[in-house]
């Protein structure tokens, strides 16, 4: 695989800029996994210098799982309208609403559970690429998971 096959996989498995997939696999020398790690690295950095802005904006969620005996009611936080109308930001509100149906957050506290799409991830992991995606803080508000 070529440098530039290799750029567009990071990026569609990502969803980070062309241009930092590059960054990220000069410095792990073509290696693509560790040009993962390096983003989620970063992507880090980036939520922990953003986490101190307010999040007056979002959406709420709603999440009826099919047999109809779990739901979850999830409110999503962010900075801007902008990105609350943005398809992929409630596609993360979506996700989230799957996560909270799966694992109750009662038994392992939502941010530290593992992603249920992804066990390489952490719930938080998650948020932080998509703050440093929309270059915006983003948080949970309030949820709820109704189970019968």
């Amino acid at each position: 695989m070529n440098l530039i096959e290799k750029i567009k996989k990071l990026r569609e498995e990502t969803e980070i800029s062309i241009g930092e997939c590059k960054k990220a696999l000069e410095e792990a020398k073509g290696d693509l996994e560790k040009a993962k790690e390096i983003l989620r690295e970063k992507h880090g950095q980036i939520a922990q210098k953003k986490k101190e802005r307010e999040t007056k904006e979002g959406i709420i969620e709603a999440y009826i799982h099919s047999g109809k005996r779990i739901g979850v009611l999830l409110e999503l936080r962010c900075e801007s309208d902008f990105v609350a109308k943005n398809p992929e930001f409630q596609k993360l509100a979506h996700e989230l609403c799957l996560q909270i149906a799966a694992i109750n957050p009662e038994e392992i506290p939502l941010l530290e559970q593992n992603w249920i799409r992804d066990e390489t991830k952490k719930i938080k992991d998650l948020i932080a690429e998509y703050i440093a995606k929309f270059d915006e803080n983003i948080t949970i508000g309030r949820f709820a998971r109704f189970e019968i």
